[in-house]
């Protein structure tokens, strides 16, 4: 058997490329010297993943932001108020990623969401009715020939045609099937011309096939390839899926004159199955997704082996694949010298998947793979007993009931209650959260963490930070302020630093989006508190000020969700264990004072199962009683609020209600405010604050702008259920954007607030 990924990091194994692009954007260096920095990194990739053996190695899977986003560019959908900046083909790409403000002009950038489930964000490509699809860039050919030139034929990946499609957000009257025909003639041109550039295989990307298709979708999926397949020439497609399976179309995939098809055995659920009841076309390759490409555990090799020698009953031509591009995982573990040996075995990065691909060639080859070396070693780690038992969180996960998830008095009660204590104005002003991560703050972090800034130190430095924030809030004019968080690295590796079973590594960078990476924490044992984890900072906070100060939490399903999980406990019951760490410090937090209190949900919709029929029992009938557990045991003048961003909230907003939470704070500026029209539809209970201005660009949003953001709301919203806020927290922004953007805000609601007077 062959070997193949569908995509490596981009980052570089120190994240150079975040380091560069962001000199870059500060103007400290050319555009020359980004480039120089990238193709560095593209030319390692290369040159690891050919000395791993690997049979199929990608390009274009690199991109300075969003491979969607390079899609865009590539296919001409580009909104004019990008290109009429008049600025530079790089400039123009990264206008249209984080917004750009200046000389030229003053626009918002594309809308960002997740991508399908995981924590990665593309850029949503915008289509208007006079959008001409046609290609238009280079940047896959180029970068196929760059890798010819240090001597590797590559698959060139591109997304497919029909995700394409269906990412994209159409802004006029036309809709995906109005550009079918411009669409797939575009990808006719991009297979001739990788034709005459030499290339033997091409790889087309379409997650999009796993997700619940219509009669109406599988007929656009086919009439696309049948428009193009016929224009190949002399190389092949891959039609590459992953992250479920493709039970609404597997006999209309299988029936394309396509070469290879790419299928997910790890998280699709039926995939086996439906090679099982309908075979594999006897004249086309099967990339068989068997490595795991989102989580960091070592492959079991007699679980893989199982699935490869079943799939050999119905294909003669497997290549061994990862289950999605390896972009999800971190670069390489040589670069965590701080880890224990009796962790890290257990444990492989995007390298060590390689090397996983490597051994899993040599295996099937041998005439009698359980004797080979590689799987003797492997068998005898995966029998290793697991560490980090918990008895006393096992028992209390068991005994937990139905009126366990239950708050009481019901809403309408505590709402009329709270809004007795806290008597806040007419479209009260807060923030989510974080405050900027000065280089002034990291420096002190990373002193103290080298021990060069003594504890006491440290913390009269985390004192003076929140006394500064506290004066600051109070001087724009926020009503429920925030201490900053000045104290923490991450809003999900902060607080497993504060808890049993988690595991922390040292350069586990994987991109979020953009420039923008995470350092997941690893879930190795049973999760307990060890220690209150915020009471210290806030209780400080709460005493600088009258006004009232937030508790701030990231909720179980968040963390749950952006660190690695383990695989031998469902999620079910991890998510469980960290509910009862979290409650205890929200019990905490309200017996020393605090009346506000914010657990964060930013990653709740992202894990949703991507097949409507597997939202209840595989995820909403325990995430959402997680949440609730949290704050069950709070009084009724206790305020809960939640947060989440950046995914698609329409089809799961009952559930959102149903989370119980006094007061939910939203993404929405990027993607123009369209959840009002759900809430009204949905009448939504909760208040609610739906962001009036994006902090993921630098642009600073004027008074006007975000006045009318919330003129908006109110045509929608009751007044006295509306909240005014950012979208998100404010740690990657600097203070010079963060300053007069709040003063705006708090203007603009103050004006808002004597009108509806």
């Amino acid at each position: 058997m062959k070997t193949t990924i569908i995509g490596y990091p981009r980052i570089g194994n120190l994240r150079e490329l975040k380091f560069a692009s962001e000199k870059y954007f500060r103007g400290e260096i050319m555009a020359s010297g980004l480039e120089k920095t990238a193709r560095e990194i593209r030319n390692y990739n290369l040159e690891i993943q050919k000395k791993s053996g690997l049979d199929f190695i990608p390009s274009n899977d690199f991109s300075y932001y969003d491979g969607v986003l390079d899609t865009a560019f590539l296919l001409n959908a580009v909104p004019e108020r990008y290109t009429s900046l008049g600025l530079s083909k790089l400039d123009t790409y990264f206008a249209a990623a984080r917004g750009y403000q200046g000389e030229n002009g003053d626009v918002k950038a594309l809308a960002m969401k997740k991508w399908y489930n995981t924590n990665y964000h593309y850029m949503v490509p915008e289509i208007e009715d006079s959008t001409e699809i046609k290609l238009a860039g280079t940047k896959p050919f180029e970068l196929f020939s760059e890798a010819l030139e240090v001597g590797v034929k590559t698959k060139p990946v591109i997304v497919g045609a029909y995700t394409f499609l269906k990412l994209a957000r159409y802004k006029g009257s036309k809709m995906a099937v109005d550009f079918a025909e411009q669409t797939a003639a575009a990808y006719c041109e991009i297979l001739k011309k990788f034709s005459r550039l030499g290339a033997e295989w091409i790889q087309f990307d379409e997650p999009s096939l796993v997700k619940d298709m219509t009669s109406e979708d599988i007929k656009l999926f086919v009439s696309l390839y049948e428009r193009i397949l016929p224009h190949k020439g002399s190389v092949k497609v891959i039609v590459q899926t992953y992250f479920g399976d493709v039970r609404d179309c597997y006999n209309e995939l299988c029936g394309l004159d396509i070469d290879g098809i790419g299928l997910d055995f790890t998280e699709g659920k039926k995939t086996i199955e439906l090679v099982k009841a309908n075979g594999f076309p006897e004249e086309k390759t099967l990339f068989a997704g068997v490595v795991n490409g989102k989580n960091i555990w070592r492959n079991n090799y007699a679980s893989t082996l199982l699935i490869l020698s079943e799939l050999e009953k119905h294909s003669h031509d497997i290549v061994i694949n990862t289950s999605c591009s390896l972009l999800h995982v971190p670069c390489t573990l040589a670069n965590e010298t701080k880890l224990e040996e009796r962790y890290k075995k257990h444990f492989a990065y995007a390298e060590e998947k390689l090397a996983e691909l490597a051994e899993l060639k040599k295996i099937t080859v041998s005439h009698s793979p359980a004797e080979t070396d590689e799987y003797r070693r492997n068998s005898a780690l995966h029998s290793e007993p697991r560490t980090g038992g918990n008895e006393v969180v096992r028992k209390k996960v068991a005994e937990l009931t139905e009126k366990d998830f239950v708050r009481l008095p019901e809403f309408t009660e505590r709402e009329r209650i709270q809004k007795e204590r806290f008597r806040l104005p007419l479209f009260p002003t807060t923030t989510i959260g974080s405050f900027p991560q000065t280089a002034e703050v990291k420096s002190a972090r990373n002193a103290h963490r080298k021990g060069e800034l003594s504890d006491g130190d440290y913390e009269f430095f985390i004192e003076k930070k929140i006394a500064e924030c506290i004066a600051l809030q109070e001087e724009i004019g926020l009503d429920v302020l925030v201490h900053g968080e000045f104290e923490r690295n991450d809003m999900v590796e902060y607080f497993g630093e504060c808890l049993d079973g988690y595991l922390f590594t040292e350069k586990a960078w994987v991109q979020s989006y953009g420039t923008r990476c995470v350092k997941p924490p690893v879930v190795w044992g049973d999760i307990s508190r060890a220690k209150p984890m915020t009471v210290r900072w806030s209780v400080y906070a709460q005493s600088l000020t009258d006004k009232p100060m937030k508790g701030m939490l990231t909720g179980p399903v968040t963390i749950l969700n952006w660190s690695f999980p383990r695989e031998d406990i469902s999620l079910r019951e991890s998510a469980l264990q960290i509910a009862l760490a979290i409650r205890e410090e929200v019990l905490d937090l309200e017996a020393n004072g605090i009346s506000i209190i914010q657990v964060d949900e930013a990653a709740l919709r992202e894990k949703l199962p991507l097949r409507r029929s597997d939202w209840r029992e595989d995820y909403l009938d325990w995430a959402i009683p997680a949440f609730r557990y949290v704050h069950s045991g709070v009084k009724p003048e206790t305020q809960i609020h939640t947060h989440m961003c950046y995914s698609e909230f329409a089809d799961i907003i009952r559930d959102i209600d149903d989370m119980d939470a006094d007061v939910i704070t939203f993404e929405a500026s990027r993607s123009d405010l369209t959840i009002l029209d759900v809430l009204k539809e949905n009448n939504f209970r909760t208040e609610v604050g739906p962001g009036v201005y994006d902090i993921h660009s630098p642009r600073v949003p004027s008074k006007d702008e975000i006045k009318t953001a919330i003129e908006r709301m109110r045509e929608r919203i009751p007044a006295e259920k509306l909240w005014v806020n950012p979208d998100c927290g404010l740690k990657t922004r600097g203070n010079e954007e963060t300053v007069p953007s709040l003063k705006n805000l708090v203007s603009a609601a103050k004006e808002a607030r004597n009108e509806n007077c």
